[in-house]
């Protein structure tokens, strides 16, 4: 199983699954495997909130309900907005206490998700499976992310979106959280380049407000949005 990275205080990954401090001051990036991310999951209520990300919310929020399948789902407040929204969703993760966190979540706001404990390594989906298919701020070497996307773009039926967002290189300079490597980070080309057979709609750096106890700073991430025709 390959170590994931997390910004002590904050996100998921070398499968890093969210990004927002909720205010706290992002620390440094540190190796954790399921084991550990369970652990940090149990420490808290939920980490990333019930809410979903900002651009998850805005490339999805217009698309008729299907299958979606969340990957690095966390506690999966993506995957329980999509199901509340009329979606049959999969979310995936490799921290079992991530998935039981995102069952009761699931199960407060009265829907239905389908969890899979799995590394997003190991988990192969269904061939034209999906409707959707979400990554959010899954970070990985780049031979893995590239295996991931490959994946992911297999999974779209005819018609499927896939979305990806992420911590942008740009953002170490200028902007706040997640990793410091740059080989773990996104650009929009690197990611476009692994959607092989898919029209890219959108692939552009987005800056999204953080609040922290200096005030507010931009993070700066890279989202993309690719459908296959």
């Amino acid at each position: 199983m390959v170590p994931r990275f997390v910004i002590a205080l904050t996100c998921q990954p070398v499968a890093v699954a969210a990004a927002n401090t909720g205010g706290k001051p992002p620390i440094e990036w540190l190796p954790m495997d399921a084991a550990a991310w369970d652990e940090r999951y149990a420490a808290s209520e939920l980490m990333w909130g019930a809410t979903p990300n900002r651009f998850v919310a805005a490339e999805l929020a217009d698309l008729p309900p299907g299958r979606a399948l969340d990957l690095a789902a966390g506690e999966g407040r993506n995957a329980v907005w999509l199901a509340a929204r009329g979606w049959t969703v999969t979310a995936v993760d490799f921290s079992g206490v991530a998935v039981a966190k995102g069952r009761r979540l699931a199960e407060a706001v009265g829907v239905e998700v389908g969890w899979v404990v799995a590394d997003v390594l190991d988990y192969e989906p269904a061939p034209a499976g999906f409707d959707v298919v979400l990554l959010a701020y899954l970070h990985l070497p780049a031979a893995d992310i590239a295996t991931v996307l490959s994946r992911a773009t297999q999974a779209l039926a005819r018609g499927g979106v896939v979305v990806v967002v992420g911590h942008d290189v740009n953002n170490i300079a200028d902007g706040v959280g997640g990793p410091q490597d740059p080989s773990l980070l996104y650009t929009p080309d690197a990611i476009t380049g692994h959607l092989d057979g898919l029209l890219v709609d959108r692939a552009e750096r987005a800056r999204r407000p953080v609040a922290g106890e200096a005030g507010t700073r931009d993070a700066i991430d890279t989202v993309v949005r690719a459908h296959r025709s």
